[in-house]
């Protein structure tokens, strides 16, 4: 009788365990998952499918830079390679992983995963992001992989990550969360491609011991292309370092109790013999760690989706709103930490790129308010926020800024602190001047949020595919059904995926 979750203990070689668990879960050694978290699994990867696409027909930087160094990159005829989006050439799998994930991750608006479980007390809230579909499509183009069993990759390299997550924060220590996605896409793309649990633990010792990559990326007035990579550059590394375990190299063993490596290193534990944490794994059900991560409904920072909440229900509540931007005299935001910390730094007062923007409360809310003041509409579909929001003229429109100007963001205090991250807790205030101080009161779900109740969300979803996939695709529905419903895919229709054509 199979068990819901196994928990690799803080006295054992964990990365060993995560070599093993790896190719147990996907051999079905374990059991079998809940219809709810593969159905769940599948949204999430369609809804990077449409970020990638779209990011990749508007020419953004990053994703442009990293998909010409791939084709550079190519295999020589009958090895076995990967291709990027919208491309047949067969290039080394770790270059078209980066440039793939890079697409995905572009416009930072696929999913998001606080790291909060209460219910076994792993609550170190860390974040992360369902960026790393592209190491299992990478695999299915290397070895023969039909739709459910990359499902089931999925699943697993989104559950390695999600549980990492809950048990060791990374920036407490500066260090960009990237690193546990890394972490779970080489354990996975590991597990894929045939290797031993001792070649994946090797796999694991050289990704921590030599690729880890600071906060730094994240630091500075107006952010870099290294902040929206920084996943997939990490992915390419732990992609090497698996191709090189296979090729025989050894790294550094039983790297989470290694004392000098990031995680005894920054948490000592209370033995040597001892990593900080156990780590919990699910096996079988539906309580995967996919289950509470949260979709994001357009182009902003996730932990600004309360304030959007709180923005809408007002405008919905109150029409009149609408009639006269200069009776809009004030609006005021209250929420918790770190997301003030993140996305109220002064300097995003100003915001002068995208990635800056797409960071910043004030710009976020003041778009969405000019949007809704210029259309006179007041939905989450109507105001959904895509990348014209961001472009030039959008960054520097007299009302948005007009609009920031009046906009007081602070800090809520313990009260709102102690409800995340259980929930995204913000409140919107505005003050009118024929309808006085109107309250959106606290938000703590969101649309989008993992524990959201509306029964909106597929619509949501269905509506910023089509939004964002129109940008790159002739056809946006065409494309979401050869993307959608992935279990029932043939192995060639899985190596094929990715192989259309992007305007």
């Amino acid at each position: 009788m199979p068990v819901d979750t196994i928990t690799l203990p803080r006295d054992s070689n964990q990365a060993l365990g995560l070599g093993r668990f790896a190719l147990d879960f996907l051999n079905g050694k374990l059991g079998a998952p809940g219809e709810l978290a593969l159905r769940a699994v599948e949204r999430f990867h369609l809804d990077s499918v449409a970020c990638a696409v779209s990011a990749l027909a508007l020419r953004t930087n990053a994703p442009h830079v990293l998909r010409d160094e791939a084709l550079e990159y190519r295999v020589v005829d009958g090895q076995p390679g990967a291709s990027c989006f919208g491309s047949r050439t067969r290039v080394q799998p770790e270059k078209a992983i980066a440039a793939n994930c890079a697409a995905v991750r572009e416009w930072d608006s696929n999913g998001t995963n606080f790291g909060y479980n209460p219910r076994l007390g792993h609550t170190a809230g860390e974040f992360g992001h369902n960026d790393f579909y592209p190491v299992v499509i990478a695999a299915a183009q290397q070895v023969s992989i039909d739709g459910n069993r990359a499902a089931l990759a999925m699943l697993l390299l989104d559950e390695i990550r999600g549980r990492l997550a809950e048990v060791f924060s990374l920036k407490d220590h500066k260090i960009d969360h990237v690193v546990h996605g890394a972490i779970a896409s080489a354990s996975v793309y590991g597990a894929l491609l045939g290797a031993t649990p001792e070649q994946i633990e090797s796999s694991l010792g050289l990704l921590v011991a030599h690729y880890i990559p600071f906060r730094a990326i994240r630091a500075g007035k107006q952010l870099s292309d290294s902040k929206g990579a920084s996943a997939a550059l990490s992915t390419e590394m732990a992609v090497v370092s698996v191709r090189r375990a296979l090729r025989g190299f050894v790294g550094p063993a039983d790297i989470f109790r290694n004392p000098e490596a990031i995680f005894c290193l920054f948490e000592p534990p209370k033995s040597k013999q001892e990593s900080p944490f156990d780590l919990t794994l699910a096996v079988t059900g539906d309580d995967f760690a996919v289950r509470g991560m949260h979709f994001k409904l357009g182009l902003y920072e996730h932990q600004s989706a309360g304030a959007i909440q709180g923005l809408i229900d007002l405008l919905q509540r109150h029409p009149a709103l609408l009639a006269d931007e200069t009776k809009i005299a004030k609006l005021r935001i209250r929420i918790y930490q770190p997301a003030f910390g993140i996305i109220g730094d002064p300097a995003k007062r100003d915001p002068r790129t995208r990635q800056s923007a797409d960071h910043s409360m004030v710009y976020i809310v003041a778009t969405l308010l000019r949007k809704a003041l210029t259309i006179r509409a007041a939905g989450w579909k109507e105001l959904m926020l895509m990348p014209a929001d961001y472009d030039d003229a959008a960054l520097f429109d007299p009302l948005t800024r007009r609009l920031i100007d009046r906009i007081e963001f602070a800090h809520g205090g313990p009260e709102f602190d102690a409800k995340y991250p259980d929930g995204i807790p913000t409140s919107l205030e505005i003050e009118h001047a024929d309808l006085g101080r109107l309250s959106s009161g606290l938000v703590m779900y969101p649309a989008g949020h993992a524990r959201y109740a509306g029964a909106d969300l597929d619509q949501l979803l269905t509506h910023k595919f089509q939004l964002l996939a129109s940008l790159g695709v002739d056809d946006p529905q065409a494309l979401y059904d050869r993307c959608h419903a992935l279990r029932g895919k043939s192995p060639e229709a899985m190596a094929e995926l990715y192989e259309f054509e992007i305007k």
